[in-house]
């Protein structure tokens, strides 16, 4: 089909068109290597430029090359190494749109593996010598997923050797966090040592955010006109997906609305630094007479997943309260929690 010509709201040229099933939008020529660029001329001419456009297109579409084929060839050089494959998969990952944290990792796990290198060929052993120093099983896996992702992207480029083949992650024990029984003495404590520490403690239990990002992020235009919901869109939370979140009462009521730009916690545009609540909680932990061991800050979050499921039984309740992507991550969630599913009643009887 021959690309077609289109003109959005703000009279700005673009070029639809499918290749292999899959529908594309270009505004210029550079993704082809052409050099035309309709919207750089005045707006009585950019339909005339764009029809130009389009033929270009058409005869990129009929050469057999695809968009996704000519991207990994501009990068690709003359007798790359496996080095070499690395460095342009750390590079186009890092361009993407990932969390900061996610980015730091990639490229402190990338030049871990570099400084093992004695050669341009990387081999499994090189990879066992990084992983093996992690003795957290935790630790060990969270990198050696990290290698993968790097790893295949290199093999989406053209690296032949796949250094991870054999490479098993590790098992792991699943860790509870040891959830809350006296909810009102700890809300109370936390209230009389720190303001910002106990409006995230309420609002990881009684709204089940996450409090390092998705609370500590949150600015008062995420709040409804009457602080009932939140809005999260999908870059924001970790599930990807926009979330609407109901806000109870005894958190609406310790809320004063500020600027809607402004972070609800620093009062400005910024956002708090990424380990404030880390800090604060573990300042806090260290001089509570009411913690116990295993109680974290993301015990909270935890304790409201409980309370729900056991008010409303539902699964699928319980998977939207959270932000899941799916209902066996609940189930997963809810196994390291150590939920019961037999009561003294089910067990067997003597008669």
């Amino acid at each position: 089909m021959y690309p077609k010509v289109k003109v959005d709201s703000k009279n700005r040229v673009f070029i639809t068109f499918y290749q292999n099933n899959k529908r594309y939008r270009l505004s210029n020529g550079s993704k082809i290597n052409s050099k035309i660029y309709p919207n750089s001329y005045p707006t009585s001419k950019r339909i005339e430029i764009g029809n130009l456009l389009a033929a270009e297109v058409y005869q990129f579409l009929i050469s057999g090359l695809t968009l996704e084929e000519l991207k990994v060839s501009k990068l690709i050089k003359p007798s790359m190494t496996d080095k070499d494959y690395l460095t342009v998969a750390l590079e186009n990952k890092l361009k993407q749109k990932y969390t900061k944290k996610y980015k730091y990792m990639l490229q402190f796990i990338f030049n871990k593996l570099i400084d093992e290198l004695n050669d341009s060929h990387i081999q499994p052993v090189h990879i066992e010598i990084v992983l093996n120093k992690y003795t957290s099983e935790t630790s060990y896996n969270t990198y050696r997923l990290r290698l993968c992702s790097l790893i295949n992207e290199a093999k989406k480029l053209g690296m032949s050797s796949n250094p991870m083949q054999g490479i098993k992650s590790k098992k792991t024990n699943a860790q509870m966090h040891k959830c809350y029984s006296n909810l009102k003495s700890i809300f109370e404590e936390i209230k009389a040592y720190n303001s910002n520490l106990h409006i995230c403690c309420l609002m990881t239990y009684g709204c089940l955010l996450r409090p390092h990002r998705e609370i500590r992020e949150l600015t008062w235009g995420d709040f409804s006109d009457d602080f009932s919901y939140i809005h999260l869109s999908g870059h924001r939370n970790k599930s990807g997906r926009n979330r609407i979140v109901p806000v109870p009462s005894y958190v609406r009521d310790i809320l004063i609305k500020g600027n809607p730009k402004d972070n609800i916690f620093s009062g400005k545009p910024q956002s708090l630094n990424q380990d404030y609540f880390k800090t604060l909680w573990s300042r806090f932990k260290r001089q509570s007479k009411i913690i116990e061991k295993g109680q974290t800050l993301y015990s909270f979050r935890h304790s409201g997943a409980i309370e729900i499921f056991k008010r409303t039984g539902s699964l699928t309740k319980l998977q939207k309260a959270m932000g899941h992507s799916s209902i066996n991550v609940s189930l997963t969630y809810l196994r390291g929690l150590e939920i019961a599913e037999l009561t003294e009643e089910d067990m067997p009887t003597i008669l």
